[in-house]
């Protein structure tokens, strides 16, 4: 752990968790840097947002296995859904989907669109419903199922 001085001198310790933040941010910025989705107006994101992108042609296939859907937004080749900060934590998240910290969204000439907004005040979707529903319609097991190699 790290050591760093707050504003009264007095040390105050950096954990992982702080330092994972501090690097991300430290490499999600830059010329061209990505462009975050933004949270409705009206709603709160009390735990931070990142999103999980994947191909527009699993979107519709994941909207009714969800028990709820948050914000989704969508362009012509991938839909985004906003999840809690740190959702990637113990999670591998399937392949082709990507997983965006901080909700950041490549530049691109195009910026997604919102095209689903829950009830409610919240803007996340579940990330493990979501992260099993992406597992079945991809066709790859959770990574608690598979085998572990010695």
């Amino acid at each position: 752990m790290g050591v760093r001085a707050t504003s009264a001198g007095t040390p105050r310790v950096l954990n992982l968790n702080t330092l994972v933040r501090i690097e991300r941010g430290r490499t999600a910025s830059g010329p061209g840097a990505s462009r975050p989705l933004a949270v409705p107006e009206g709603m709160q994101a009390p735990l931070g947002c990142d999103a999980v992108a994947m191909p527009a042609r699993l979107g519709p296939l994941l909207m009714p296995r969800l028990p709820r859907v948050g914000c989704v937004y969508a362009d012509s080749t991938h839909w985004w859904w906003l999840v809690p900060s740190d959702s990637d934590v113990a999670l591998e998240w399937p392949s082709p989907a990507h997983y965006a910290t901080g909700a950041l969204v490549p530049a691109s000439p195009t910026f997604p669109g919102l095209i689903h907004t829950p009830d409610g005040t919240l803007p996340y979707t579940p990330p493990i419903p979501l992260y099993l529903a992406l597992c079945r319609v991809t066709g790859t097991p959770p990574a608690w199922s598979r085998p572990i190699s010695a």
